[in-house]
Order: C-alpha cells, then structure tokens, then sequence
C-alpha cells in the first residue's frame, strides 16, 4: 500500500492505495487563505502539518495501513517559506498567487542570466522574488532565516526532519539550472543566499527521508520511506500518465494548464511558457499557464446570482462564437503575456446579451487563452495532438466542444476514479519505495474523446484572431 499526499491551496487530500492504482481510503482537510492587503496570499505552514497528520489518522482509522510500504508528496508550487535554525517556520508562507513581489521579479528578470540559465520568465509568483521583498521589506526575518523551503518540502521537514525538495518543484523557484537539474550558485548569489539556505535535492521517484518513528507510532504508521514527490502539476501528469514525450494534459481548473512532457530541455522563455523539470529522472516539461479558467466562470455566476453548473449546461450542439468578447484576465496572465496589470474585459456587449450568452462568451474566452498557450507552446516545437482533459470544468460538455473545435485537437475524457496529484504522489511513494519506474504511471481508461467540430474550426479561429488583436489594443488603456 502507498499513500499519496496532496497540499492544495484549499485542502490537503491523502489518499491509500493498493498496488493496482486502486485507492482503498480517502481524507481531506479543508485549508484557509489569508489575504491580509491586497495583492497578498498567505497560508501558516503549521496549519499544513496539522492537516497532514489530521489526515494520515483518517486514513489509518479508515483502513489498516499496516502494509504500508511508501509515501509521496505533492504540493501547490513557487511558496516562499522561511525557516529558522530550529526549523520553525518564521512568518506565514507566501503562496503562489502572491503578487507583491512584481517589482522584485522585474528586476531579477531584467537580468539576463536568470532567463538563460532558469530557462523562464522570473513571474512575480515564483519563489525568488517573494524571498527579495521579504529581503528589502523584512530585513529581520531574512536575517534569521536558515532555510527556504516550497510549501510541500516543510510538510516533508515535519514527517522525515529532512531539508529536501526535487527538480520539478525547484524549476519554479528562479534558482534552478533546470537542464542540470541542479541549484545554480550564480542565481543563488544575485539573491543575497547560498546552497546553506537550500534543501538537498533528490529526484522525485527516490527517497528524501523516512517517516519520523515517533509521528509514525502517533498515527498508527509503520516506518516507510518518503519519496520526494513533485510539484502540483507535475504530479497529476504523474497521476494521469503524461510521461512520454508528446503526451500533455489540459486541466481546467481554478486556473488554467496546457502541460506537454518532454524527453528533452526545450527553453524559450520569450514565449512565458515554464520549461521545469518532471518528476522522474531525464525527462521535463512544459507548461502554458492562464490565470483564471473555471474562476472566470466563478466571477459571473457571482455576479449573475447563477450557479457555474447551471450557466455550463447548454442542452443545444456547439455553435458559432457568439458576438460578445471575454478576456479572462481578472488578475492578470502568464502565458503568452507575462502581464501582472491587465484585467478582464467584455466586448461587444447589447440588449440580447445575458446570462447565458455571457457564459458562452466566458468558456469561449477561456478556450482563446488555452489557444494562446498552444501557439507558445509549438512556438518551441512541442506540438500537441490530443490531450487528456482534466479539472472541474471538464464536467461540461459544451465547453470541452468549445475546446477541442478552438485548439484542433481532440480531448479525451477519463473514466472516473483518481487519477490526479494524489495518485501521482501515491505513485512517486511507490517508486521510491519499490525501485519501479516511470513503467507505472500508467494513463487512465479513457471514457470517451471530444473530436473538433470541423464545420466550426474556422469560425473559431477567426474568433480567436479578434482575441489577440483585442489584447493588444486594450493592454495599455
């Protein structure tokens, strides 16, 4: 049996599963956000041990875990989290959604060796910047810092007492030669830190340390190895089979992510594509990445008083884009624009324009943004086929049709059943704990595929020609 940890921004998922993927016991423990000004994001890593081990009793209490055999971990990427000589942690973590630190990440950014040597754009999200304002605006705090740690790594110093990370979540850190796979001293310099104030690294298939014999006794545990896990998305790729080159996934969650494995190292951080590191040895990945995909759908039904369930359901085949224009950009866009101040904005607007007819424009404004992604993405060579569909808003129909007619592409729907981060961490304790390899991150049954609709292609292409000329327009307003 393994267990797979998942730390989410809203909760913290584990999961116990057999040697077959098949998951035998399940907890969660919901998470909370501080956002005390505005800009900021903050969760307390105690809260995570705390949820962690919460939910490793449930799962000993669900199901006898005396055959466990190994761990993993995923964990929501790019945190900065500050660690004293004791391993206490010295203020809340700043989360991946954190964009104070814009100012910092332009500074770094506008040094070329970041770039050359990281491959990506230095984001205000990533882990680096965070560390810089923390720097120049909490000068004690940094002064008492021993390690940084990304938000999973201190749940891993609470369960083994080791200071580890692995590739896939350090590629989001800014401090990383991702094609050596290891921390790079010149980046680390430019920030004032040292390879003292980083954690080990290990691949995320090896073992970073064993689970503490105490905390093991407390929750009914044996002692089993730890694997180093990997960061959110690299884990679902993990979860849902995306290992070999070619192979991607299209999540359609909170946010929005086109994920390509690759066996190579394909930078271009021109494109605001992230070129990281996968979670097993010799292989990568790379990411288009939109802020806002089943959120912006949020944001309306907030305001149209309507649930996202009821806006999504569309009983009539895909149509034309509608006249009305969304540019999803309540915060901002990574991928292609690396743009921090662009807001959302809706076009076109008239009498016959509501609720539902916004919500179309909505899903369709999404899908641009995804079509957006996929330009970059083969503006490095990597061309995408097909792609598993993954995350809430792949429960509609309508819009998975919206997608596969915009991007060209068909989208397989997977059976139910785990198939996400928590198996992927699951799998990772697996391999770490077994010595099996990448053979084992198997792609879920599929239940069925979306194809393109052809007679459709081009007005959507049209529509998405008008999506770009739109940003261009309206970026400096």
């Amino acid at each position: 049996m393994f267990i797979g940890l998942d730390l989410g921004t809203s909760s913290l998922k584990a999961i116990l599963t057999d040697e077959n993927d098949r998951v035998l016991a399940e907890h969660s423990v919901r998470l909370s956000v501080q956002r005390p000004h505005d800009g900021w994001s903050e969760q307390h890593p105690d809260s995570w041990c705390d949820a962690a081990r919460d939910a490793l009793k449930g799962l000993a209490a669900a199901h006898d875990c005396s055959g466990l055999q190994g761990i993993g971990l995923a964990g929501h990427m790019h945190g900065a989290t500050f660690v004293d000589a004791n391993g206490h942690a010295l203020r809340p973590c700043m989360l991946w959604n954190d964009t104070r630190a814009h100012t910092e990440a332009a500074t770094m950014d506008a040094d070329p060796q970041f770039r050359a040597i990281t491959g990506n754009i230095v984001f205000p999200g990533f882990t680096a910047p965070k560390v810089e304002w923390v720097r120049r605006n909490e000068p004690q705090i940094f002064a008492k810092t021993a390690k940084i740690l990304l938000p999973k790594d201190f749940l891993r110093l609470y369960l083994t007492g080791e200071y580890a990370s692995e590739m896939s979540d350090a590629a989001g850190t800014a401090w990383l030669d991702t094609g050596a796979r290891d921390w790079s001293d010149d980046l680390l310099s430019a920030c004032h830190l040292t390879r003292d104030h980083m954690p080990s690294l290990v691949e995320g298939s090896d073992v970073s340390g064993y689970l503490r014999r105490d905390l093991a006794t407390d929750i009914g545990l044996p002692v089993v190895p730890v694997a180093g896990g990997a960061g959110d998305n690299a884990a679902a790729a993990i979860g849902a089979g995306v290992v070999q080159d070619g192979s991607a996934f299209l999540s359609l969650g909170t946010s929005g992510v086109l994920f390509a494995a690759t066996d190579g190292y394909r930078p271009d951080p021109a494109t605001a594509v992230h070129s990281f590191c996968h979670a097993v040895p010799g292989t990568w990945h790379q990411m288009g990445v939109i802020l806002a995909a089943t959120d912006a759908l949020e944001w309306l039904a907030r305001l149209t008083g309507q649930s996202a369930a009821h806006l999504t359901t569309d009983p009539e085949p895909l149509r034309a884009p509608g006249k009305p224009l969304f540019l999803p950009y309540l915060g901002g866009e990574r991928t292609p624009h690396n743009d921090a101040a662009m807001r959302g904005q809706f076009l076109h607007l008239d009498h016959a324009t509501d609720a539902r007819v916004a919500a179309r424009a909505v899903m369709e404004g999404v899908a641009f943004a995804f079509a957006d992604s996929r330009d970059a993405l083969a503006a490095t060579g990597t061309t995408i086929e097909r792609a598993l569909a993954m995350g809430g808003g792949s429960r509609s129909e309508y819009w998975l049709k919206v997608l596969a007619t915009t991007l060209e592409f068909p989208l397989d729907v997977p059976l139910g059943g785990e198939f996400g981060a928590a198996l992927g961490a699951a799998r990772l304790g697996r391999m770490a704990a077994t010595g099996a390899g990448a053979e084992i991150a198997t792609p879920p049954a599929i239940a069925r595929s979306v194809d393109p609709d052809p007679a459709l292609t081009e007005a959507y292409a049209v529509k998405h020609r008008q999506y770009v000329r739109a940003y261009d327009v309206l970026k400096d307003l």
